[in-house]
């Protein structure tokens, strides 16, 4: 099977030119070549060479255009460029062998046939030859190209042995199997399960770009379902875990509610590729295992499962070692709000309860939105149309309510410092009280969301409380205008 013609291109030819004078080998390795014979765009491109990989990515580098940086990374032996928008990485061919307590190999350089011995999977050991009497030749010693046909995930060696010297390969595996829709072999799914107490040498972070990776895929579940299945879910992500299973009692039981999570996942991943929203759809019933209660002549309950899951969050985020910055609180935020849109359906939901709900939603209403919508996974297609329709409902009066008062991330009209000036006060709590005053008054519809509304709410609300006014409405304003910016706290 020959690809001269997919490879047509100036770099390849260009390395093919210089590799034939050096009379060194050279391939095209890895995802690079998976991924053209399954037909996917890829951004990568590997290169392998019997040689310096890294005196081979300056002659290339060179012979293209003398501008081009190149990047290298000498402790690995490799250098990297970037070419008309595709990174092209080139390595000497090498040969590995580990130690227990590492994933980090012992290099030697190698053959060409030495490094596909050591990829990880047989499709990502296919290599395409850039020599000029071979040029487009493909190499496949261990049938990547007929297990691409199969859908099928093997290793090149014994499974015990590729994942035993480095574990972060059986995430890889379950990762490459959910983006690819591949099946694992039997041989590697076994020896998967055998091996998962050897992540522990590998970092959390390294943990968690296959996680991400997962969670981006198309659908997300297949890999979820065999983390759980293989025991790793279990090792790393215990919280998630103990979500599987149904327990009945008095002939009533409740439903699954790990692998209904997997179902939310998957809905959402038909309708947004954000990561951060797809964490939230993961983790929006984690709080269910801690909650769940039988109560007599009821049944099963959760009551309270998210905010108890909306608390889980920033422990699990800690743990795995994900960002604790903003993108931690909004899916706190989603998990911690996603049962409150439902109750805005029914027809005596006033406008104080929308108003407040747009309030504590502020920016992520949408995406709030849409996580619920997920969330619809009955398969009765009549209670799924009704449930849509039910939001459909309370876009509207999310809609109708905004428009008229202006809530979704609003500030009360009067700030701390206006009531500082009014009253001539020192920082003190009856500011913060005047303050949480007006914006219950403005969310619960005793006023508009209006300046002057607002400062005579404070007037009536501060005289109740002692206060004498120092300043009026015009001094302050007239005041707070010759405030420079820098001087501005």
């Amino acid at each position: 099977m020959n690809f001269a013609h997919d490879i047509d291109k100036k770099v390849f030819r260009t390395i093919s030119e210089i590799t034939t004078t050096n009379q060194q080998k050279a391939y095209i390795i890895g995802g690079f070549v998976r991924d053209l014979v399954l037909g996917r765009p890829s951004k990568d491109v590997d290169i392998v060479v019997e040689g310096s990989g890294i005196k081979l990515a300056d002659q290339v580098a060179k012979s293209l255009n003398p501008n081009i940086k190149v990047s290298y990374f000498k402790s690995y032996g490799t250098a990297m460029f970037k070419y008309k928008n595709i990174e092209y990485e080139f390595v000497g061919a090498r040969k590995e062998s580990y130690n227990r307590d590492s994933r980090n190999p012992i290099v030697e350089s190698g053959t060409i046939q030495d490094d596909q011995l050591r990829r990880d999977f047989t499709i990502n050991a296919l290599a395409i030859n850039l020599n000029k009497d071979a040029f487009g030749e493909i190499t496949d010693p261990f049938d990547g190209f007929l297990d691409i046909e199969k859908g099928l995930i093997r290793t090149p060696q014994d499974p015990q042995v590729t994942f035993s010297d480095d574990p972060l390969r059986m995430l890889r595996a379950i990762r490459f199997a959910t983006q690819l829709n591949f099946r694992i072999d039997d041989d590697a799914y076994a020896a998967i399960s055998k091996n998962v107490e050897r992540l522990k040498i590998i970092t959390q972070e390294r943990i968690n770009v296959e996680l991400n990776k997962i969670l981006l895929a198309p659908k997300p579940s297949i890999g979820f379902k065999i983390l759980y299945d293989t025991g790793i879910l279990a090792y790393i992500f215990p919280e998630l875990s103990d979500l599987q299973g149904v327990e009945i009692k008095n002939e009533m039981a409740h439903k699954d509610n790990f692998f209904h999570s997997l179902r939310v996942l998957d809905n959402l991943a038909e309708m947004s590729d954000d990561l951060w929203l797809r964490w939230s759809a993961l983790l929006h019933d984690v709080g269910k295992a801690r909650t769940k209660r039988f109560l007599d002549g009821h049944g099963w309950t959760f009551h309270g499962h998210e905010f108890v899951g909306a608390r889980m969050v920033p422990g699990i985020f800690k743990r795995l070692k994900l960002p604790l910055n903003q993108k931690m609180k909004y899916v706190q935020k989603l998990v911690g709000l996603h049962m409150r849109p439902i109750i805005l359906v029914e027809d005596v939901v006033t406008d104080t309860a929308v108003r407040r709900f747009l309030f504590d939603a502020g920016d992520e209403v949408e995406d709030l939105m849409t996580l619920c919508e997920a969330d619809i996974t009955s398969k009765n297609h009549e209670k799924v149309q009704k449930y849509l329709n039910n939001y459909k409902i309370v876009r509207q009066k999310l809609k109708t309510v905004e428009e008229k008062d202006r809530i979704r991330n609003f500030q009360p009209p009067i700030t701390g410092e206006m009531i500082i000036m009014a009253y001539e006060l020192s920082p003190s709590k009856v500011i913060g009280d005047i303050k949480k005053a007006i914006k219950n008054a403005i969310l619960d519809g005793e006023m508009s969301n209006d300046f002057d509304e607002a400062w005579d709410f404070m007037l009536e609300f501060a005289q109740n409380q002692g206060l004498k006014l120092k300043k009026t409405k015009k001094e302050v304003i007239e005041a707070l205008s010759q405030v420079k910016p820098e001087d501005d706290r």
